[in-house]
């Protein structure tokens, strides 16, 4: 499936205003032919017309600029913001769908990750600004070309998650400004110009349809950029205001506000402007932390506006939230004209069924609700109930058209689950992440046991959790579970008892002391969020090397096993999937020279974002289409892997071929054992067909011969290698079994009962 089960629509655009919506008429019953009944039809076996909403073409309006001052006096300005703002264009869409049959034909009150999972359980999580394409190709016909889904097809892979590729950044008068966060400060529906076009969007999903692939979009329901939604709000015009949390400072309080200095539009709050602000009765001031902190730059998650002439010529300075970056102001989901709900839910069903998606992925979704907190406390801004409402929303919504959702939600393990009750199908997993990198680099696996443990004593199912190698952030470490509401909780680790919170420092200074600094210097520490690097580079420094321009062939050869191992842990264990195309080409970081200009602030992240070419298509190019300069590949280009069974891609598609075969994207995980050595990993599944198996992993450096023991193993069961088939042992009294592995080796095993009668 690569859309909802709602066609196209025709490039040509409505006028702003019009309401119609165009139908087709549905297929002659008696000419279509047979089909295996699905999810969906199984509930509603009458298919009603489809859907054919028509967003307005706003980029057409974009690059007129009228020799008029840019200001709420000015009509024409005012005006040509409304024809750029997602407001606007979330209200014509809307019009369109209102009263038609089909919003009513799919079950959309309960998540599904299963199905979600089935319909795509292998994503490519691209980056639009790294991917670099032919000479004068866009990125979106890039990742359309039927050749690169044929590799995708060989390796295994059936969904492609584009990564945010709509404008963003904001407007300074007339002219845009660029991206302030790798293009998730959305201002637009409209394809930005950089990445192609609508056509080419929709031709791409059209080949990932021939290929039986599924293209995933972005929404981002927490906040915007600052584009014409903001500066409309900014002039107090009808109902913008309501989209942001954003409090109008009557003028004789302006001396409680910081100067903005020359050339910016708005200047972040210190603790003392904010705490004046506070008790001023305007904000509700501190709340539970500060993402992104940086000394000087954002010290709180407030900021002032300048001073901005509104439509009705009174000059107003406003303070904002930003839970992010200054320029990505919050939306507000619970402000009595509803804007930020309406622009959210018409920027979901513009991709879904405008455009042709098949799935969305929900950014900063876990902070969509903020309320004053007691007395002296700070403002409650994490795992609000008002979050879980929006995301059931959200999620409703999607479902409702025929998609599904996944999250990218960095919140304690509890509220993963809460949100997931009735929000996203999926949930991208922050649980174990920083656990299979710690089980690297130390080579003890205890953490990451005690994180999957977590998980399940909780009730989140493996099934419904993204479990992913590098994307375009940073290695997170935050372990907000043992920060936040278990930071008093006691744990045990390394044979010591300690709180969640010193649980949670001790973590993170071992990742830090391992993978930065003179063990690693390549690698940078990214604020208090986490550690800048690719998964090679995180290899790299596990394996002691700490000059990336030396390495060997041999090191190259065992950097490739070690991130087949880590491959292996995130596949062969039930959800989805995903890696990127820095995994495909093994990419190290790029250099602090290098992307000098972007990391300038603080954000170190730019070091693991170096431009990649998947196909060799540009083998010369330096740079990609958006400047990102190229980085130092390890492996081959997916052509030239898929022709080596030795190569990294090769050997991947090996372990999804048994991935596919025995059903483990859908199993759910019963047991995390105790193990014999502190290296191995055990996580024991059971199939859909009822069947074990068990997923069996070495972390360490050294060959390792132990006892896999699990109660759910029983006795006389035969144990069966699945890349192998062959028989590897039997299941004594004690439910365990021998098994020896390589160093940095792992293996998918199955079990099967002994049917046949035993002597005693």
């Amino acid at each position: 499936m690569s859309g909802p089960d709602l066609p196209h629509p025709a490039d040509a655009s409505p006028a702003v205003g019009e309401t119609s919506a165009e139908v087709q008429p549905a297929e002659d019953p008696q000419e279509a032919p047979a089909a295996e009944v699905t999810y969906d039809e199984a509930f509603y076996p009458a298919r009603p017309r489809a859907l054919r909403p028509r967003a307005r073409r706003n980029q057409q309006y974009a690059d007129l600029k009228p020799p008029f001052e840019p200001d709420g006096r000015n009509k024409a300005y005012v005006d040509w913001l409304r024809n750029q703002s997602m407001l606007g264009d979330a209200r014509i869409l809307a019009r369109q769908l209102s009263g038609q049959a089909g919003m009513w034909q799919n079950p959309y009150a309960h998540p599904s990750p299963r199905r979600a999972v089935e319909t795509a359980s292998v994503w490519f999580t691209a980056y639009p600004l790294a991917l670099m394409t032919a000479p004068g190709r866009s990125f979106l016909a890039a990742v359309g070309d039927p050749e690169l889904w044929q590799a995708f097809q060989q390796i295994g892979i059936n969904a492609v998650h584009t990564g945010p590729v709509k404008r963003a950044g904001g407007l300074d008068g007339w002219e845009y400004t660029p991206s302030v966060d790798g293009h998730f400060d959305r201002i637009s529906m409209a394809i930005d110009p950089v990445f192609g076009t609508e056509e080419e969007f929709r031709a791409m999903c059209a080949v990932a349809k021939e290929h039986d692939g599924t293209i995933i979009d972005d929404i981002v329901p927490g906040h915007t950029g600052k584009g014409a939604d903001f500066r409309l709000a900014e002039m107090n015009y009808r109902d913008y205001p309501g989209l942001y949390h954003m409090i109008d400072i009557p003028e004789s309080d302006w001396h409680l506000l910081p100067e903005v200095p020359a050339g910016q539009d708005s200047v972040n709050l210190d603790l003392a402007a904010e705490r004046a602000l506070q008790e001023a009765g305007y904000i509700i001031g501190e709340l539970q932390r500060v993402i992104f902190y940086e000394p000087g730059v954002k010290e709180t998650n407030w900021s002032a506006t300048r001073p901005v002439v509104d439509t009705e010529g009174k000059l107003r300075r406003w303070v904002y939230l930003h839970y992010f970056k200054a320029g990505q102001p919050s939306l507000n989901w619970l402000d009595p004209t509803f804007s930020g709900m309406r622009m959210v839910i018409g920027d979901a069903l513009h991709s879904l069924v405008d455009l042709g998606t098949g799935a969305l992925r929900l950014d900063a979704n876990g902070f969509l609700g903020v309320e004053k907190g007691a007395e002296e406390a700070a403002g409650w801004s994490e795992g609000h109930p008002l979050s879980e409402a929006a995301n059931q929303l959200i999620g409703s919504m999607v479902r409702k058209v025929g998609g599904f959702t996944f999250q990218e939600l960095n919140l304690s393990i509890d509220d993963i689950h809460t949100t997931s009750r009735t929000g996203p199908d999926l949930s991208y997993d922050f649980i174990t992440r920083p656990g299979y990198h710690h089980a690297l680099v130390t080579g003890d696996t205890e953490f990451l046991r005690l994180t999957l443990r977590q998980a399940m004593e909780i009730g989140v199912d493996q099934a419904s959790l993204v479990h992913a190698m590098q994307n375009h952030d940073e290695l997170t470490y935050e372990l907000v579970h043992f920060t936040t509401r278990h930071k008093d909780e006691i744990f045990e680790l390394g044979g010591q008892s300690l709180t969640g919170a010193e649980l949670a420092e001790q973590v993170q200074s071992t990742l830090r002391e391992k993978m930065t600094g003179d063990a690693a210097s390549y690698n940078l520490v990214f604020t208090t969020n986490g550690i800048a690097c690719t998964t090679a580079s995180v290899i790299t420094a596990a394996l002691g090397i700490t000059d990336l321009e030396t390495i060997t062939e041999e090191q190259a050869t065992r950097i490739r096993d070690v991130h087949v191992l880590l491959a292996m842990y995130n596949a062969l264990q039930p959800g989805v999937f995903a890696l990127s195309g820095w995994d495909l080409r093994g990419i190290l970081p790029l250099t602090q020279q290098q992307v000098a200009p972007l990391i300038a602030q603080g954000d170190t992240r730019w070091i693991n974002r170096g431009a990649h070419d998947l196909m060799g298509i540009h083998p010369g190019a330096t740079v990609s289409a958006s400047g990102m300069p190229k980085a130092r590949a390890l492996y081959a280009t997916l052509p030239e892997q898929l022709a080596d069974d030795t190569s990294f891609a090769r050997r991947l598609a090996h372990v999804l071929t048994v991935r596919e075969a025995h059903g483990i994207a859908t199993a759910a995980l019963l047991d995390v054992p105790e193990v014999s050595h502190r290296g191995l990993l055990v996580m024991v599944h059971q199939l859909a067909t009822g069947q074990l198996q068990l997923t069996v992993l070495n972390f360490s450096s050294q060959e390792v011969t132990g006892t896999v023991q699990s109660a759910h193993l029983e006795t006389g069961s035969y144990i069966t290698d699945a890349f192998t088939n062959e028989e590897i042992g039997t299941v004594d009294d004690l439910h365990s079994f021998f098994l020896t592995l390589p160093a940095y080796q792992g293996t998918a095993l199955l079990v099967e009962a002994d049917t046949q009668p035993r002597d005693i």
